[in-house]
């Protein structure tokens, strides 16, 4: 068995012990006690099922922002109470409290407002206030879900945690609610923070606020064939290239560039691979410097083939993928020659119009086999006006 299958499952089992050491032990109060002192009032002004799909929740943190989107028809009650505890600034000034090392992240106890409230009654405060909603929904990494007492039925409240990693025994046993879409990474960072053998923070991480805003609107989707008739330009560190999309020939592969050229999502990637009189290749996320997200990751998705009878000669914008024919998603490929063998298997979406002088200096460039010895960097992607 491998160290990282043996580090994944001690880290699912601290997860479930911290979830389990929640409230239970550390409980001054009685349960009833905490039950009468915790009772909320009826929600108001319900969100439909219509309105929840378009908003997501905002949580800005001392470490970065983190954004969600919900599950309204998997946990609505637990939904509308985040919404509506969100929108009242509950939990403005609160904090994220317990952490487990790139496992999951908890936080929301209001009691942690007041700095002065003492350590040994981090996570016993806002329980006992909703039933639980049990699902299918599997607690992956990014999943967002409800904070329970193990063992006691219909005592979530307004503590909630993230997960950094998947966590399959949580799965049917607390109310999942939203995924994170933006921000893993901040999720990642505050997972890391230094904690004590009950896995609470020496300094909470501090949240700001919590705000529910109109879900982000993904760039081009609802573009039509004219609309996505444009060119490109790339500022490399070699010099500029034009590139012309075609949506005639892979509307979608075309819909997805544009994408995520008007998003940055591109900038500051590299060129990778290179192979003279084959091709020159970029548009990896492991290109970025340190592997960093992109808050357009959310939209990163594999697309179905567009093959097309286009040849793959010199100045040709083609689709990199892997073996699976609809397995291609941002790494794409310029063709510095005639590579007959790529027709008809890879989605041709465009060509270079201007810079190929740029080109021949890509092509020119010392390598380490097929990386380029120094690095080739896509400073920007630009849509042209």
């Amino acid at each position: 068995m491998s160290d990282q299958v043996i580090t994944q499952r001690r880290l699912v089992r601290s997860a479930s012990i911290c979830l389990v050491l929640l409230a239970l032990g550390c409980l001054p109060d009685s349960i009833a006690q905490q039950k009468k002192k915790d009772v909320q009032p009826p929600l108001e002004a319900a969100i439909t099922p219509e309105q929840a799909a378009q908003l997501e929740a905002v949580i800005t943190t001392e470490l970065g922002v983190i954004r969600f989107e919900f599950f309204f028809d998997k946990a609505p009650k637990h939904v509308q109470q985040f919404v509506k505890l969100a929108r009242a600034g509950s939990y403005d000034g609160s904090a994220f409290f317990r952490v487990i090392a790139r496992g999951i992240i908890q936080g929301g106890d209001p009691q942690l407002k007041n700095p002065q409230t003492p350590r040994d009654r981090w996570g016993t405060g806002a329980l006992n206030q909703i039933a639980d909603e049990f699902s299918d929904l599997k607690h992956v990494r990014g999943t967002v879900s409800t904070v329970r007492i193990p063992g006691q039925a219909n005592s979530g409240g307004a503590q909630f945690f993230i997960c950094a990693s998947p966590q399959p025994p949580l799965d049917g046993q607390f109310s999942a609610f939203g995924q994170v879409t933006e921000g893993i990474d901040v999720v990642d960072k505050i997972s890391l923070v230094e904690a004590d053998s009950r896995q609470l923070t020496l300094k909470p991480v501090k949240i700001i606020s919590i705000k529910i805003e109109p879900k982000k609107a993904e760039p081009f989707k609802n573009a039509t064939v004219d609309q996505l008739r444009r060119e490109v330009l790339l500022r490399t560190s070699l010099g500029d290239l034009t590139l012309e999309l075609d949506p005639n020939l892979a509307p979608e592969h075309v819909r997805n560039f544009l994408k995520l050229v008007e998003t940055g999502w591109y900038d500051h990637t590299a060129f990778q691979r290179i192979i003279p009189g084959f091709v020159v290749q970029g548009g990896a996320a492991s290109t970025r410097a340190g592997g960093a997200a992109h808050p357009a990751d959310r939209w990163v998705r594999k697309l179905k083939a567009e093959f097309n009878p286009t040849l793959h000669i010199r100045g040709v914008l083609s689709m990199a993928r892997a073996g699976d024919p609809n397995s291609a998603d941002t790494s794409f490929f310029i063709v510095l020659g005639p590579a007959p063998h790529l027709d008809g298997r890879y989605t041709v979406f465009g060509k270079v119009l201007d810079g190929f002088d740029t080109l021949e200096k890509m092509e020119k460039v010392a390598r380490n086999g097929e990386t380029p010895v120094e690095r080739l960097e896509l400073i920007e992607a630009v849509i042209k006006p």
